[in-house]
C-alpha cells in the first residue's frame, strides 16, 4: 500500500491515464492484521472485476501452521474470487505465504513462480505442478506475479507500477529508498531447506564434510546408504535441483561466509571450498548470486 499510494501521489496531475485506483477487499466485513490491526475493507461483491489483484501474505510462517490456514474458510472463499478474477482477465500478484494461496487456486500449474525461500520445498511438494525457482525475488508468467519474502511485497508492488510507467516506478524506489533486488539467491540459508527432508539432510552433512575434495555422485550415494537415481530424485523434488547444483550452493555459502568473515585472499578461499584459482570462484559466485555480489577483491590489510 505504501508503494501504490506514494505512486498515486507521484502521478503528474495531467496523466490521468496512470492513476491508480486502488482498494482492499475481503470476503468477510472485519478484517484483521497478524498484529490484530483492523483493515476497513471493502466485500469482493460489491466491486466491479478489477485490472489487478494483489493477495497479501497469511500470517503464518512455517509449513504446518501455514498448511493449516490454508484450509480455512475464508482462505478458500477468497481462492474462489481468485479464480473468477482471473477468467475476467484481471493480472494477479502474490508475494511471501500469498504465493501459497495462489497455487491452491490451481491457477500457477504449468506456470513459473517464486516464493518464501524457506518454504520453498514445501511449495515445490505441495505443487509439483509449478516450476519454482525461490532465487529469484520477482517472476512473471502468464498473468501471475510472484514475490518471494516478506519484504519482496515491496517488489511486487513496484513491479505492478513498472507495467503502468517504468519511470514512476524507478521514482516511487527512489522516495522510499528500495534499491533493486532481482534475487533472493544471497539470503538463501541452503541447510534450512534441506533439512525438511532426512536424506537430503544427510547429502547435505556429507556434502560440507567433502566441500575441498570435489563432488562424486557415486561416493555421496554410498556414503549416506542410497542409490544414485534415489538421491537425484528425492534432491529434485525437495529442492528443484541436481546433486551437484545443491553442492555448488553449499559452497557458495561457504565460499561468501569466509569472504565476510576472514582477512584471506579468494584464491586461498578457492582451494577451501574446491577449486583451483580464484578465477572460477569469482565465477560461480556472480552466476549464483548475481548483483547480490557487488565486488569480489583482495581484502584490505
Amino acid at each position: 500500500m505504501d508503494v501504490l499510494g506514494i505512486a498515486k501521489e507521484l502521478t503528474p496531475n495531467d496523466q490521468d491515464s496512470m492513476r491508480l485506483d486502488v482498494h482492499l477487499v475481503g470476503v468477510r466485513r472485519r478484517v484483521k492484521t497478524a498484529q490484530g490491526l483492523s483493515v476497513p475493507i471493502k466485500l469482493a461483491s460489491e466491486l466491479p472485476s478489477p485490472d489487478v489483484v494483489l493477495i497479501p501474505a497469511l500470517s503464518a510462517k512455517m509449513p504446518a501452521a501455514l498448511e493449516e490456514a490454508l484450509q480455512r474458510r475464508d482462505v478458500k472463499e477468497f481462492g474462489k474470487w481468485i479464480t473468477q478474477w482471473a477468467a475476467a482477465g484481471a493480472s494477479i500478484g502474490a508475494a511471501c505465504t500469498g504465493t501459497f494461496i495462489l497455487a491452491e487456486t490451481g491457477l500457477l500449474d504449468g506456470q513459473r513462480a517464486t516464493t518464501s525461500w524457506w518454504l520453498s520445498s514445501f511449495f515445490r511438494q505441495r505443487y509439483p505442478l509449478v516450476t519454482v525457482d525461490e532465487s529469484q525475488m520477482l517472476v512473471n508468467s502468464d498473468c501471475y506475479t510472484t514475490a518471494g519474502a516478506a519484504l519482496a511485497h515491496l517488489d511486487l508492488g513496484l513491479g505492478i507500477v513498472r507495467n503502468t510507467s517504468p519511470s514512476l516506478a524507478s521514482l516511487c524506489a527512489r522516495y522510499l529508498v528500495i534499491e533493486p533486488r532481482s534475487s533472493q539467491a544471497v539470503f538463501i540459508i541452503p541447510d534450512h531447506v534441506a533439512h525438511t527432508d532426512p536424506l537430503v539432510e544427510r547429502f547435505e552433512q556429507w556434502a560440507r564434510k567433502n566441500i575441498a575434495q570435489g563432488f562424486s555422485l557415486a561416493e555421496a550415494a554410498g556414503a549416506i546408504a542410497t542409490s544414485e537415481r534415489t538421491l537425484g530424485r528425492r534432491l529434485q523434488s525437495v529442492l528443484g535441483k541436481s546433486p551437484l547444483a545443491y553442492f555448488q550452493d553449499l559452497r557458495v555459502e561457504r565460499a561468501v561466509h569466509l569472504l565476510q568473515t576472514t582477512s584471506q585472499s579468494v584464491e586461498r578461499i578457492s582451494e577451501q571450498v574446491g577449486y583451483s584459482d580464484g578465477a572460477s570462484l569469482r565465477d560461480l559466485l556472480r552466476n549464483k548470486l548475481g548483483k547480490g555480489v557487488r565486488e569480489l577483491r583482495e581484502p584490505h590489510v
